[in-house]
């Protein structure tokens, strides 16, 4: 049996490539973004009771895995490369690429009868296709005996982040614009968003990635310690001045 499912709306988020989204939502709290509905499921009408809510169970497809082919196997980050089924992972490469995260309501936005739901903690990129929202529900969605086998706990805070003068006078730059500019930064880079393949290569210590739309440069100083080096505006259709891994 086959069953065709429709998106209702659409993500936008700081994320606009892959690499820097942190592993699980609410790691990155500093991280926002947007939902917008597609009609008819923008009228406020459908979002009524929604105010008393602070957290939501967002359901997406893993669209920019769609086309990649399904492994029953998959290496999770934090098991080194050992390799495990894919139902006790969280992998985005999936049977049916679909996915679901908590997200915090940070506000609901009413304009001309429509409504955008703006939320933070999110670990979605910029274009993720949205097939359900749920209010998130403490009495039963929180477990307190609970076990997540080797993901029961948060990762480890890996890397030490500073910022180069020129990347303190950067941000000031875009400070207007971008008010948690470092916080986000700071919150990507100290979890080391790097493949562990890459962490293992002694010539790749540069690197960069997209946020908003600004070319984040980064340089790997020595173990545990991380630069940003730079942060200009990213010129539509132009490549990064430094290559994510």
């Amino acid at each position: 049996m086959s069953h065709t499912i429709e998106p209702i709306g659409i993500a936008h988020s700081c994320f606009k490539e892959l690499f820097g989204i942190p592993r699980q939502p609410g790691l990155v709290k500093s991280a926002r973004g947007w939902i917008e509905f597609y009609p008819p499921f923008d009228r406020a009408e459908a979002f009524n009771g929604l105010e008393g809510i602070s957290h939501l169970w967002v359901t997406f497809l893993f669209h920019k895995s769609l086309h990649n082919k399904m492994s029953l196997t998959v290496r999770p980050p934090r098991k080194e490369g050992k390799r495990m089924g894919v139902f006790a992972t969280r992998a985005p490469n999936r049977p049916n690429q679909i996915g679901q995260s908590v997200v915090e309501l940070e506000r609901i936005e009413e304009r001309d009868g429509k409504i955008t739901l703006h939320i933070n903690g999110l670990d979605l990129i910029e274009g993720t296709p949205v097939i359900d929202i749920k209010p998130y529900v403490p009495y039963v969605d929180a477990i307190s005996d609970a076990h997540g086998g080797f993901a029961h706990l948060a990762p480890e805070q890996r890397m030490q982040v500073n910022f180069s003068d020129e990347a303190n006078q950067q941000i000031d730059t875009f400070k207007n614009q971008y008010p948690e500019l470092r916080q986000l930064i700071s919150d990507i880079l100290q979890y080391d968003p790097r493949p562990i393949y890459v962490r293992k290569l002694a010539n790749k210590k540069r690197f960069g990635f997209l946020l908003y739309d600004l070319d984040v440069r980064v340089e790997i100083l020595d173990e545990g310690k991380v630069q940003v080096t730079g942060i200009t505006l990213m010129i539509p259709g132009a490549e990064h001045t430094c290559s994510a891994p």
